[in-house]
């Protein structure tokens, strides 16, 4: 039999993701107060140099930093919930023949 996941539950769900929206929320200020430094720095010390050095900072910091805390907040999102313990391990019972 298939375990239940805490997230098949409407309001545990909903708590879920509006937790990982205020996360993705933060993340995005912080992100974009940390582009805008750096389009700063970069400025300050080179000057107005090609636009496209501030475009593809400003997209490979942004992209970078979304990515990975989208990637992380789902990971928070999982185990927050419980819903990684509600999978079957099939190498488990092997595990127990072994001991």
């Amino acid at each position: 039999m298939i375990p239940r996941s805490p997230l098949d539950d409407p309001h545990n769900a909903a708590y879920a993701w509006a937790r990982y929206r205020r996360i993705m929320r933060w993340m995005m200020l912080l992100t974009l107060t940390l582009v805008c430094g750096a389009m700063w720095i970069l400025y300050r010390n080179n000057g107005m140099v090609s636009i496209h050095l501030y475009i593809g900072t400003a997209l490979g910091i942004g992209f970078t930093m979304l990515l990975t805390s989208a990637l992380m907040g789902l990971i928070f999102l999982s185990s927050g919930t419980g819903h990684d313990e509600s999978i079957i391990d099939p190498l488990s019972d092997e595990n127990h023949k072994n001991d």
